[in-house]
């Protein structure tokens, strides 16, 4: 199985199995992707796609790429170097909206996973701070600023955690520094003490708190459960032109979601991405976190890959509720409309369609309701005044 389409891996797949989309006007216009990943444990349904032989099953050869940044994978799905990639939804939508860098429209074609994130403070600062409310105490009662990481500006762990540190009275603007640390460096810059607390994706906090450097002193799923992560995306421009291929690509994505559905190939999983190839972690780092069922530590973040296809929908009002932080934070200055963005950018047609080729379950409607950590709820509606009525925002 090639990643760069030169690195032998160390078994085989199986062989791929006749495919719906494969022949005649269906047949992918572009049969051979590039396909980004960051060394994530949430890149697994991309790694599983391709370990099963599911992208050939519906006439496609994925070929992943692995990125450094999320800046690089931005740059690279602009650049056309990447077809697609593995990415933070926040990513599309900070495009989309020309925040921090060009604009361009994007696409959304499905969702990877819900939750899986957390928040890890370094040793040091957990000790006089396991939780929000202690840490509050400790902001606000020191001179000195202290420095928190995310991932990418308007991704969703930037979001999260400034939800996370603003629902205990934490300004994230004011209180404390923020900076920006690709995922796979974060464990090392907290071992430096170059930042005292990050939120990212695994296995980057288990690694930080199996070496004693690091505590995890929240789950994401804590601050929104099920929220969205990450995504599979394109420019809207390539979803266009190669709609067979994007559709393809999204029925191969949901075989190897619905494959990590099962825990004993959630074992396999960590196998795989525990490859230098991939993620390049200790296994047993991965799979504390992945089988939430074994992390005895009481850390497992909940993360969902399937759940009969729910994980998966592009719900319209994910995307908005990212939109109304970016707001929230003074990132837009005015409200845009919120509704129509999401709407440009998750593209439903192709996910309900290759969802129907598969039978899998479509929800009736694309907003859902969710209640956040500091009690407020979210379902799409009102979004102006949802993003203006937080007490502690830019």
């Amino acid at each position: 199985m090639p990643m760069n389409g030169d690195t032998p891996m160390s078994s085989s797949p199986p062989a791929p199995q006749a495919g719906r989309v494969i022949a005649g006007s269906d047949a992918p216009e572009k049969p051979q992707l590039r396909v980004g990943f960051i060394a994530l444990t949430d890149c697994a349904p991309l790694v599983i796609a391709v370990a099963r032989g599911y992208d050939r099953k519906y006439g496609l050869e994925i070929v992943l790429q692995r990125q450094p940044s999320w800046a690089a994978v931005r740059d690279r799905l602009l650049s056309g170097d990447l077809d697609a990639s593995h990415a933070l939804y926040g990513l599309g939508y900070g495009i989309q909206l020309g925040l921090g860098g060009p604009q361009r429209d994007m696409a959304m074609l499905m969702s990877l996973n819900q939750g899986g994130q957390a928040i890890t403070l370094s040793r040091a600062l957990a000790a006089r701070a396991a939780s929000g409310a202690a840490l509050a105490r400790v902001i606000h009662g020191s001179p000195d600023r202290l420095t928190f990481a995310h991932t990418f500006p308007t991704g969703s762990h930037a979001m999260l955690l400034y939800y996370w540190l603003a629902a205990h009275g934490i300004h994230p603007l004011h209180d404390v520094r923020s900076t920006v640390i690709p995922p796979p460096q974060m464990a090392e810059a907290l071992r430096r003490g170059d930042v005292d607390g990050y939120c990212v994706g695994e296995p980057w906090n288990a690694l930080a708190q199996s070496e004693g450097k690091g505590l995890t002193v929240a789950l994401t799923s804590e601050v929104w459960p099920n929220h969205p992560e990450k995504v599979l995306a394109c420019t809207r421009d390539f979803a266009d032109r190669h709609p067979n291929t994007a559709r393809a690509l999204i029925m191969a994505l949901l075989e190897a979601c619905r494959y990590l559905d099962v825990p004993a190939h959630r074992e396999e999983a960590a196998s795989w991405l525990a490859l230098p190839d991939f993620v390049d972690a200790p296994r047993d780092v991965i799979a504390a976190r992945l089988l939430p069922e074994k992390a005895a530590d009481g850390s497992a973040p909940g993360i969902r890959f399937f759940a009969d296809g729910e994980a998966n929908y592009p719900y319209l009002s994910d995307g908005m509720w990212m939109a109304t932080q970016y707001r929230r934070w003074g990132m837009l200055r005015e409200d845009p409309d919120y509704l129509r963005i999401a709407q440009s950018i998750n593209r439903l047609d192709l996910y309900r369609e290759a969802a129907a080729q598969l039978g899998v379950a479509v929800p009736a409607s694309a907003m859902r309701s969710s209640r956040l950590m500091d009690g407020r709820t979210w379902d799409g509606g009102h979004a102006a005044g949802y993003a203006r009525g937080f007490d502690i925002r830019a």
